[in-house]
């Protein structure tokens, strides 16, 4: 079940008629109040979720998501008019998984609705695998990642950033193929959403984070001493 949490009539029966005409399942409201007593009752599987909103804006709500045990970990889209880059570093900062612009296209949701589906479902049946490097550890079960030993909180989506640069050590990987592997598609002109979630996930990796270098032109790389992947034991 996907919950859509958007003001905007029109743009809600939209998006829900293209959901459900792709056969998935879909609830839309139109207050936050409303959207809070339904996750309440029953949590979906994946939110889409507005900014602009009355009795609160969507930023207050996505904290409020994140800081529930039984809803941090669900995957998050944001829907949004503002397009600046501050905007998205903003949204995808603040906890959601991926960050659509209004207006966007039914092929579009729909494929990152997908995306984001599949990447919670793989991420399920995963086996626990741990990857170090000299400051920073990951597990992937338990979606941790410490950074001198201190744990630090990440969105799935830089979660799932790190770990494949993490996996793929002194290897430049294209922005592209960051773009497919992460976020399950790839959209022209779509490759600056990897560049601010780089910018975002070097920023709370704090000193650790320039171990992701910038290959100018072509991606990024993980380039620390001593990475190593195990599996991860008790």
């Amino acid at each position: 079940m996907i919950y859509l949490l958007e003001d905007d009539q029109n743009i809600r029966d939209f998006t829900i008629y293209a959901v459900q005409s792709s056969g998935m399942d879909i609830r839309g409201f139109a207050l936050p109040s409303e959207f809070r007593d339904a996750v309440a009752e029953a949590v979906p599987d994946v939110v889409l979720l507005d900014i602009m909103l009355p009795e609160e804006d969507g930023l207050s709500v996505l904290h409020w998501l994140r800081e529930n045990s039984a809803t941090k970990k669900l995957p998050i889209m944001m829907l949004s008019a503002r397009s600046t880059e501050y905007d998205k570093v903003l949204g995808l900062d603040s906890g959601a998984d991926d960050y659509l612009t209004k207006p966007f296209g039914v092929m579009e949701l729909l494929s990152r609705i997908r995306a984001l589906m599949r990447r919670t479902v793989e991420g399920e049946s995963n086996s626990e695998e741990l990857l170090k490097s000299d400051r920073i550890s990951l597990n992937t079960a338990r979606h941790l990642v410490t950074v001198h030993d201190i744990e630090i909180g990440l969105t799935g989506k830089e979660f799932d950033l790190l770990a494949i640069l993490m996996r793929n050590q002194g290897i430049v990987l294209k922005r592209e193929r960051i773009l497919e592997s992460v976020w399950g598609y790839d959209y022209a002109g779509e490759s600056r959403t990897v560049d601010v979630h780089i910018r975002t996930l070097r920023a709370k990796l704090g000193d650790a984070g320039n171990s992701i270098e910038t290959v100018r032109g072509v991606g990024y790389r993980f380039q620390d001493h001593h990475l190593d992947t195990t599996e991860a034991t008790e």
